[in-house]
């Protein structure tokens, strides 16, 4: 069980349009592929996709630190000894989904090892997702179409609407054409991406209040404390943390500050050891968990689908499961298919997927 290498291979995957939202624009999928080998000959596999203008990684910088950094403090190690892993990889400051993809690399080099699908190891509580889709920036009725097709393409019921723009009118015409159209068919919320003051976040809350929204994710920016908690406490819907509650510690401070009332796991900055963390906090703390979505490929969805359907928290909800459908292509064998608006856990030990080795060498950056 102990490994003998780690790999991060950059890689890039045009998108079919680009995906725009307050934090910024991403017109191509330039992930790394990280991958863990052991002494058994087992490789485990994950994604780390960069996001410099939320946590200040770029793909050349996974690589580099991976490489330099990560892999010599790890190579020796057994897979089990996940809690070295974890304090080793600690020692150095940032780089969220570098650790994260190795985390999760290890897990799956784990199942395939011992047999077992990730989901079972970590609770086992569901074989599958229900499907929640993000409508990144566009007019009112562009964004109304794709929503319609995926209702009825893919089945999904439940949107993501990003927010955040100026004036605030534009995302309110948009949210609105959203509940005409479908009526209560599906279910809304919507994400600013800290792109608001409270203020402006407020007036445009006020304005949506009889939409029946479900959540309001991250409307205004995450060090602006006394705003946020201000906000939070004029809103009558749950107040998602997602990159102001990253760790522990965040969303300790989040939710006991009055800033938060819910949180978003994403597996593709806290791995599965981070993940699960998170979600006994929070299950301690009695508040609601979504499942995020950090603009994953399908090897990431396929992770943040084994994590959610493990545990009761994560399962009854919809998660953000579908950007990979953004995608010109992708790298696994057997791609994922959304079916009546939900995801299955794949089968098969590890995270269930394996990775195209002829795709791998037509999009590889190295």
């Amino acid at each position: 069980m102990k490994i003998t290498k780690v790999e991060a291979i950059p890689f890039a995957i045009p998108y079919i349009k680009p995906l725009k939202f307050a934090s910024g624009e991403v017109a191509t999928a330039e992930h790394v592929l990280i991958r863990v080998h052991t002494e058994d000959g087992v490789v485990g596999a994950a994604e780390a996709p960069p996001r410099p203008f939320t946590y200040g990684e770029t793909q050349a910088g996974i690589v580099a630190v991976v490489e330099s950094v990560f892999a010599p403090q790890i190579t020796g190690l057994r897979l089990t000894e996940r809690e070295v892993v974890r304090a080793r990889l600690g020692r150095t400051v940032g780089n969220p989904t570098a650790k994260a993809a190795i985390d999760m690399a290890i897990w799956d080099a784990f199942g395939k090892t011992v047999g077992l699908p990730v989901t079972d190891l970590l609770g086992g509580y569901a074989d599958r997702l229900g499907v929640s889709h993000m409508l990144g920036f566009d007019e009112p009725a562009k964004m109304v179409a794709e929503a319609e097709r995926m209702v009825a393409t893919y089945g999904i019921r439940t949107f993501k609407v990003k927010v955040g723009r100026r004036p605030i009118d534009l995302d309110i015409a948009v949210v609105r054409a959203l509940r005409e159209e479908f009526g209560d068919t599906v279910e809304l919320y919507v994400d600013g991406n800290r792109g608001w003051t409270p203020s402006e976040s407020m007036r445009a809350m006020r304005r949506l209040a009889d939409l029946d929204l479900l959540f309001a994710e991250e409307l205004c920016p995450a060090d602006d404390v006394l705003g946020r908690r201000w906000l939070v406490g004029h809103l009558d819907m749950p107040f998602i943390a997602d990159e102001s509650a990253v760790t522990p510690a965040d969303i300790t401070r989040e939710v006991l500050g009055g800033s938060a009332t819910a949180i978003s796991i994403k597996t593709a900055r806290t791995g599965f050891t981070g993940s699960q963390r998170a979600h006994h906090l929070a299950e301690g703390l009695g508040i609601e968990v979504v499942m995020g979505n950090q603009i994953d490929g399908q090897l990431g969805t396929a992770c943040t689908i084994a994590f959610g359907a493990a545990h009761q928290r994560t399962s009854h909800r919809a998660a953000e499961l579908s950007n990979f459908l953004d995608m010109t292509d992708d790298l696994l064998t057997d791609p994922l298919q959304i079916r009546d608006g939900e995801l299955r856990v794949r089968p098969g030990a590890g995270i269930g997927v394996e990775i195209d080795p002829d795709k791998l060498a037509r999009y590889r950056q190295d």
